[in-house]
């Protein structure tokens, strides 16, 4: 059976979860600041809950951002330690979706709109689908300011809000959707779910392929200085 880690740190939450012989553990906290010296004894924590060895993970998933900067970084350099260190490939998954997948464990939500506080008063925004129990992307995920948030060209019925983006610009967020959550923040558990989804389909990268997606290019290439 397969034996998949996963971890996020993209956000405030730090969390891990790990499926072996086809139960979920996870650990999750809201740990701001701390994520670095929270990750790896949270990770060792649930191994030695499972009982197993780090040799015998299949492969790793990880939160791939879009979230902070720094906390993309920390999991990122702790996966990648990990992959190369044991051979393994990786999963990367939009925390994003995972917010998305969270909305549906929690509260069933079909059709979620997921939105992160991005900072200079934008939001990451992606909007997903469920099929088959997996949360799926419906047009593209962005960073753009709360009034130009809106639900994909063409889709329809109700919209469920999920994320810090919602507590910040429920007001100014051109969806309007019939509930929301403004606190919600991505779980490694329902990471955990959609790596299974991708792993299934054969998507794992190699290790050195675990690269961040930060959606706004002057955050992950700063501008040159003018000559």
């Amino acid at each position: 059976m397969t034996t998949l880690l996963a971890l996020d740190t993209a956000t405030e939450a730090c969390s891990v979860a790990l499926l072996h012989d086809g139960r979920v553990l996870s650990h999750y906290e809201v740990a701001p600041r701390l994520h670095a010296q929270r990750l790896l004894p949270m990770i060792q924590q649930l191994l030695g809950e499972a009982g197993i060895a780090a040799a015998q993970l299949d492969a790793i998933a990880f939160g791939r951002g879009p979230g902070a900067f720094t906390g993309v970084r920390i999991a990122i350099g702790v996966v990648q330690g990990l992959a190369f260190a044991l051979d393994r490939p990786v999963l990367p998954v939009s925390n994003l979706a995972v917010l998305a997948q969270r909305a549906l464990r929690e509260q069933g939500a079909t059709q979620v709109a997921a939105a992160i506080d991005a900072r200079m008063d934008e939001v990451y925004w992606g909007c997903y689908r469920v099929e088959a129990g997996e949360m799926r992307l419906l047009g593209q995920e962005a960073v753009l300011p709360p009034e130009q948030a809106e639900a994909p060209r063409g889709s329809s019925g109700e919209w469920f809000g999920a994320g810090t983006g919602w507590g910040t610009f429920a007001s100014r967020i051109a969806l309007k959707p019939a509930a929301m959550d403004g606190s919600l923040l991505p779980h490694a558990e329902d990471l955990l779910s959609l790596a299974r989804f991708a792993w299934a389909r054969g998507e794992a990268l190699p290790a050195d392929q675990a690269q961040p997606v930060y959606l706004r290019d002057q955050v992950a290439t700063p501008k040159a200085p003018p000559a």
